[in-house]
């Protein structure tokens, strides 16, 4: 009989273990909304009381397991409730975040579709030798072919763009992945759910 109030007790003991993370300072969020060199891909309403703007790289361990073990518990306690509004920028670290990154952007309205898989099959293609063919064959699942996954890869401008859009974020202090500005506030590393709720439910 004492076994369900000890749970209880337990996981109420948990819930209150976890601090939001202490912010390493703020910028001008007007300067952190205005239009980069690609324009942001926005998931959830427009309006929403709280902005996440991650900073990250494709071929980044932790933004990979921020995106496997957290993102889907943000999308639906956050974003797809109207609360959070959602926003990924480029910061890839090496040419193959950039490969990634540029094939987010040319797969034109699965952006956040396409992110989601390569970070799942991160192990993949990031690490491996012959990384053109395993994007490929991922690409190919997003409705490429040959020629436009060429056509992709070999866009100077999107490159520039997606370089571009790395130097904008060092221009805001970002110095490794991910990085995050929950309101005009920063944050890095991969936080969990608990310690995202524990920063954004304040400001709800």
């Amino acid at each position: 009989m004492a076994a369900i109030p000890a749970l209880a007790l337990l996981a109420g003991e948990t819930a209150a273990a976890v601090d939001a993370p202490a912010s390493q300072g703020s910028v001008d969020i007007d300067k952190l909304m205005a239009q980069g060199a690609l324009p942001d891909v926005v998931k959830g309403e427009e309006n929403a009381p709280v902005t996440i703007i991650e900073y990250a790289s494709m071929t980044c361990g932790h933004c990979a397991a921020f995106h496997v073990n957290t993102y889907p518990a943000l999308d639906e306690k956050y974003i797809k409730t109207g609360k959070v509004k959602f926003i990924m920028r480029e910061f890839p670290l090496d040419p193959r975040a950039e490969a990634g990154f540029m094939l987010a952007r040319c797969s034109e309205n699965k952006y956040y579709p396409m992110i989601d898989v390569l970070f799942k099959q991160q192990q993949s293609w990031a690490g491996v030798q012959d990384a053109a063919t395993a994007l490929l064959n991922i690409a190919k699942l997003a409705g490429f072919s040959q020629e436009s996954f060429q056509a992709c890869l070999t866009n100077q401008k999107l490159l520039d763009d997606v370089r571009a859009m790395r130097q904008a974020g060092s221009d805001f202090g970002v110095n490794a992945t991910p990085t995050f500005f929950i309101n005009g506030k920063k944050y890095s590393g991969a936080m969990s759910i608990e310690q995202m709720s524990a920063i954004i439910d304040p400001l709800l």
